[in-house]
């Protein structure tokens, strides 16, 4: 066999002269790599002798390169049934179904392909290669389910004692934790669609006293973090836009990346900065009796980017904007 379980083919004929032309020249065009006119030939000295296992298998191998995996499926489960002691037809099937993306069924016909040829190497680091990429393909089914089913309201359940405690009611605690949670769960989804999230303040308005002609539920902050002094205007700003628009809290997003000022992440030691150099954005929930801050880190798995769960930080250290609120 070959590296590639596709390019080396058996020398076993089992036929006469003109069956073993047909089956010479499809390895000629095979090696060529002309695998059209291989299957071609190959189907004609099938058709000869439909039962010899070894025109199936090499059919097989045209097949898979000419990526009709289906009739390539066929031939290599044709090559079993012929002769189900012979280790390459399992092998042939086992590099289908990886084409495929089958690993586990992938992984079971190269087992047993081993179990007739203990000593291949190819089939062995096929079957180290094919469980790895079991893994992998596992591991980015998983990332793409919690990537698809962001669940925010869940992972900050413990706030809700806290919230709870903060503003008595049920219906007025519960309105500022869905504010914070949707917010939030925004945010999430838009680093997962686009790597990143614009640096925004969100407010929660008060529907009787708010001029919403006047006041939008949301105010761009994309200078606010450039030096001091446009972090200075942008706080004064929102604190005067918080108060005249009546708001009942504010939600902040930002970027790690845009922030030039204040680097809260910076000097502070792994024990209170954890995420080391991890790419993510700030969450600042600011009202006139609650604060708080996250900070959710991202990472690249499997080519999929992926925000971790919140993790609360000090706000009286970490703080991205000063109080809000009087």
């Amino acid at each position: 066999m070959s590296e590639s379980g596709a390019a080396a083919v058996p020398s076993e004929t089992g036929t006469g002269g003109g069956e073993t032309s047909l089956k010479d020249q499809g390895n000629e065009f095979f090696k060529a790599g002309n695998y059209l006119k291989a299957a071609a030939l190959y189907t004609q000295a099938i058709k000869k002798d439909p039962n010899n296992p070894t025109l199936y298998s090499n059919r097989a191998a045209a097949f898979l390169h000419l990526v009709k995996l289906n009739k390539a499926l066929a031939d290599a489960d044709m090559t079993i049934t012929l002769n189900p002691n012979w280790e390459k037809g399992y092998f042939r099937k086992g590099c289908v179904l990886e084409a495929m993306g089958q690993y586990d069924e992938a992984l079971t016909a190269f087992q047993v392909a081993l179990k007739y040829n203990p000593q291949s190497i190819e089939v062995s680091k096929k079957i180290k290669r094919i469980a790895q990429s079991a893994r992998d393909k596992k591991r980015a089914e998983e990332v793409e389910n919690m990537r698809s089913n962001v669940d925010l309201a869940k992972q900050l359940t413990t706030m809700k004692s806290e919230f709870s405690e903060k503003y008595g009611a049920e219906e007025c605690w519960r309105e500022m934790f869905s504010f914070l949670v949707e917010t939030m769960e925004t945010a999430v989804k838009s680093w997962h669609e686009t790597a990143k999230v614009d640096p925004r303040v969100y407010f929660l308005l008060d529907e009787k006293n708010t001029n919403t002609n006047k006041y939008a539920p949301v105010v761009n902050i994309d200078k606010a973090f450039e030096s001091p002094h446009t972090h200075s205007s942008c706080f004064s700003f929102l604190r005067q836009y918080a108060l005249d628009s009546f708001s009942r809290a504010a939600c902040l997003i930002a970027p790690k990346s845009v922030i030039s000022y204040p680097q809260v992440w910076q000097g502070q030691g792994f024990r209170k900065w954890k995420y080391g150099q991890n790419d993510g954005f700030f969450v600042q929930f600011e009202s006139p009796i609650l604060r708080k801050l996250w900070f959710i880190s991202s990472s690249n798995e499997k080519g999929q980017i992926f925000c971790r769960e919140p993790e609360v930080l000090d706000i009286g250290v970490h703080e991205v904007l000063p109080r809000l609120f009087r």
